[in-house]
């Protein structure tokens, strides 16, 4: 056999493209320093533990957790990381966090708050013996399967028919049991126009505490908060009760918790004086961009624009653009969403045929989820989006339609037979 080495250009040329496609699939030396064939000693710049000319030794920012070995980034799924689990046996105390749960999930403010939860247990605990957990109150229906990746230690789920819609008084009556079972050593709310504010005020004026509301930087000593609209800081010592800003701690992300579910012996039932009417029928299209919670956003790739329109109205979303449909004059100026538009904070944006600009892109970064439609598998908005679905927009956007149309219908049918 000869003894001569056979090069592949293409597979080298693969091996350094780390955006192309197929470059988790080649395999790559892990050393640094590789001798090439020329007899050069090459250097690897984008292996961990290379020194780069400034003296910065290059670190692995993911943890090893960017993908599978053998796998594209496209061509396969990321390797599951099992991340180690935090147990609190026995508690010595806890801290109460009150979530606002909004559609059943935890939100981004959720989970800051439950960051600053195990904040003020570390300080806790580095001075005394003591072993502290989160304890995490919910009420109404849940759908958050990662309350142990959030970082709660023990949960007290309230779904029952009594916690369903508007019903402070009667949450205030669990609260209030709650703090005399378990007299916690903080209570944490978020403070948010979703419950948690006014639902924070109420238990302190129960317990007669002087809460700190719009707190953003919390230690177990000292308070600092939000006053006058934003432009001043208020210095305070840190009380049992506190009302979160957003931000204000960083969520939890390097551990899993037990996230146990606890049960209290008897909460009494209250005799609301408040009666939930339901929610009040709001144009999606009346509501600012900046404020929309959901959107569904057209750009280039919509051609029926009937069909666009009817499905907002069907998913009951708020409409958005790219520039490119506005500059188009398919959608009016103040329906465009990116950094030359309107920066955009809705939990779920629906991208339909829209590419990604990096100016569109700007502008959806504060979104939760980004869902993308588009028929290109390889554009920015769909490596960006937690979810993408290939294919026509207009066959799609019919599909959802119907499962819209079926939704109702189903709802409808059940309304009618509660009412039997």
């Amino acid at each position: 056999m000869s003894d001569i080495i056979r090069r592949d250009p293409r597979t080298e040329w693969i091996a350094r493209n780390r955006l192309h496609p197929l470059h988790g699939t080649v395999s790559v030396s892990d050393e640094v320093e590789v001798r090439g064939p020329s007899g050069l000693l090459r250097k690897n710049p984008h292996k961990v533990g290379f020194i780069g000319p400034n003296g910065i030794k290059r670190i692995d920012r993911l943890k090893g957790n960017a993908a599978a070995s053998g796998k594209g980034r496209k061509g396969g799924a990321a390797a599951e990381v099992q991340l180690p689990l935090h147990q609190v046996e026995n508690p010595d105390f806890y801290i109460v966090v009150v979530p606002d749960m909004v559609g059943g999930r935890l939100t981004g403010h959720d989970k800051d708050m439950i960051g600053q939860a195990h904040k003020l247990i570390n300080g806790l605990q580095s001075s005394s013996d003591e072993k502290g957990a989160v304890l995490a109150v919910c009420f109404g229906e849940s759908k958050e399967e990662g309350f142990d990746t959030a970082g709660v230690d023990r949960l007290l789920l309230l779904n029952g028919d009594e916690y369903q819609g508007y019903c402070p008084e009667q949450q205030l009556a669990a609260l209030v049991q709650v703090e005399n079972t378990y007299q916690p050593k903080h209570w944490l709310f978020p403070d948010s126009v979703n419950g948690g504010a006014d639902l924070g005020s109420r238990l302190a004026a129960r317990i007669n505490e002087r809460p700190a509301v719009q707190a953003w930087l919390v230690d177990n000593s000292t308070t600092l908060s939000r006053g006058a609209g934003g432009t001043t800081d208020i210095t305070r010592g840190t009380p049992r009760l506190l009302m979160l800003a957003e931000e204000c701690a960083e969520p939890i992300d390097e551990t899993r918790h037990e996230a146990l579910d606890i049960e209290l012996e008897h909460i009494p039932t209250v005799i609301a004086q408040l009666q939930d009417q339901g929610q009040v029928a709001v144009d999606p299209n009346a509501i600012p961009l900046g404020e929309a919670e959901f959107i569904l956003s057209a750009g280039n790739g919509i051609h029926n624009w009937d069909q666009f329109h009817a499905t907002a109205t069907a998913l009951g979303a708020t409409e958005g653009a790219s520039r490119v449909a506005v500059d188009d004059g398919f959608m009016p100026r103040f329906r465009q969403v990116g950094a030359t538009g309107t920066w955009v904070t809705a939990r779920v944006y629906l991208a339909v045929g829209i590419s990604g600009a990096i100016q569109h892109m700007q502008g959806i970064g504060q979104c939760d989820k980004i869902i993308a439609i588009n028929t290109d598998a390889g554009c920015d908005m769909v490596k960006g989006a937690a979810l993408s679905t290939i294919g026509d927009s207009e066959e799609i956007l019919a599909e959802l339609n119907k499962l819209a149309e079926n939704f109702r219908q189903q709802q409808a049918d059940g309304s009618d037979q509660d009412a039997a």
